[in-house]
């Protein structure tokens, strides 16, 4: 467990711990020789994105945003920053840039009010392994604040009574009493105790929401711009530019989420996630993103492995040979060993060699699009199961059964698919077999923002299922 020393040294707001200090691992590493390579995905939302709403020009934003996130993070991941700090580092980028429906470009209620989620999940390291956060108003970088509950857990009573702990006599407040979901004022109330940066609610307002929101209820029901924040704040608050692009065709209505999932040196798998949720939504309404398995997961578990070390096959190869003395007994065909090795002794030892290695496996992934319709499916946390407990069944075909075109999440939304968008969305994941890392994903809409690193180390963007 973290003492509160130890604690300190590795908790720094920008996400960067001593460069000999792992989070799965609160001791100090005795070397930083890398175990495995390093992968990153990174997703900005999807939907009813087409090209009549995503000229070049906006897809040029787009594109270039998540490439610097991408550079950002991977750099990150190459200097041995944990597979945690990196997501984390990728979505607070995300959440500080107003395209994304997230942090300063999340979307309004149908209130008027933004209301935010965010969550993290690790493949190991920590007890709680997965935290979510909803409701939030005030806490500047959500995403922040769900990997602070993570981090803190190591040092609270657990539980979830006020029953006290080895870090926390008080009770185990430090890491959120043990809890793993969190919301509204409660989770705000921890932010400001733990010194994260707070804001006020206008902060995350932007003009170009703001005339989404008026759009989607009718422009006559909802103030304009200037008239709801007063001719200076609107000035202050509309922002650098890159959030009030406007173009025409087919409103893209954000409901999707942003993501980053990496996978670090020492095989630790990290999901990290943030949102704005559902454009219009209802006040209190809380999506899949904070939500353990509906719209994030990350796990690891041990395969057999039919592959024998040398030592074994020598002894699998001796028996092969000499059946006839292992049956009589080792003694009679080398006297020597009599004395010194029993026979059961010997037999016992054989049998422990002959026992397959296990090699780990894991799955780490963030979903986007209709929260409700990934909440009805459990959608990540299934696609996870299917390839964990269907032998050889690769990630990449779970994800396409439950996101993919004709999948469960399009199943989920019945006759109303393609007119609500229920069921709409995709997934974004990293498989690791036998220590290396795959990039997967797949989306049924019209398209997914998405950037990540291939096989060969080059940057790839894309949006549609065809380069744009």
């Amino acid at each position: 467990m973290l003492s509160t020393v130890n604690l300190r040294w590795y908790h720094t707001n920008s996400g960067n711990p001593r460069p000999d200090f792992h989070p799965t691992n609160p001791r100090p590493m005795a070397s930083s020789t890398p175990l495995t390579r390093p992968r990153i995905i990174i997703h900005g939302g999807a939907g009813n994105i087409t090209r009549a709403n995503l000229p070049p020009p906006a897809w040029s934003l787009y594109r270039n945003s998540l490439l610097h996130i991408l550079r950002a993070t991977s750099a990150l991941l190459a200097s041995g920053t944990s597979a945690l700090d990196a997501a984390t580092s990728a979505a607070t980028l995300l959440e500080e840039n107003p395209l994304f429906n997230c942090g300063k470009g999340a979307v309004f209620t149908r209130a008027g009010t933004i209301e935010l989620e965010a969550s993290v999940m690790v493949s190991r390291g920590y007890r709680k392994r997965g935290v979510g956060v909803a409701l939030v108003k005030k806490v500047r970088n959500p995403i922040k604040l769900a990997r602070e509950m993570l981090v803190r857990g190591e040092i609270d009573g657990g539980g979830g009574g006020n029953s006290g702990g080895d870090g926390d006599p008080a009770g185990g407040s430090g890491g959120a009493q043990g809890h793993c979901f969190l919301s509204g004022t409660t989770v705000e109330e921890l932010a400001e105790e733990w010194g994260l940066e707070m804001c006020e609610e206008k902060w995350h307002w932007t003009k170009r929401r703001w005339e989404e929101h008026r759009r989607g209820l009718g422009e006559k029901q909802v103030p304009r711009w200037d008239e709801v924040m007063g001719q200076g704040d609107a000035e202050k608050l509309v922002g650098n530019g890159i959030g009030d692009l406007d173009w025409d065709g087919k409103e893209y209505l954000p409901q999707g989420t942003v993501g980053c999932v990496c996978l670090d040196q020492y095989g630790t798998l990290c999901v990290a996630t943030s949102t704005g949720g559902l454009t219009n939504k209802l006040p209190g309404r809380i999506g899949d993103t904070p939500t353990l398995g509906a719209g994030f997961w990350a796990e690891e578990w041990e395969v057999p492995s039919s592959t024998l070390i040398p030592q074994q096959q020598a002894i699998s190869s001796l028996q092969a040979i000499l059946p006839d003395c292992f049956r009589e007994g080792i003694s009679a065909c080398i006297p020597s060993l009599a004395g010194y090795l029993p026979l059961s002794a010997f037999t016992s030892t054989l049998q422990d060699e002959k026992r397959p290695r296990t090699t780990k496996s894991g799955a780490a992934m963030s979903g986007t699009g209709n929260g409700d319709s990934f909440l009805r499916i459990n959608a990540v946390r299934t696609a996870a199961a299917i390839s964990h407990f269907t032998p050889n069944r690769p990630l990449s075909s779970a994800v396409q059964q439950i996101a993919g075109p004709g999948g469960e999440l399009e199943a989920s939304a019945g006759n109303r698919w393609g007119k609500t968008g229920e069921g709409e969305g995709g997934i974004i994941g990293i498989e690791v077999v036998d220590g290396k890392g795959e990039v997967v994903f797949d989306f049924n809409c019209g398209g997914m923002f998405r950037v990540w690193m291939d096989d060969k180390g080059r940057e790839r963007a894309m949006v549609f299922r065809e380069e744009y």
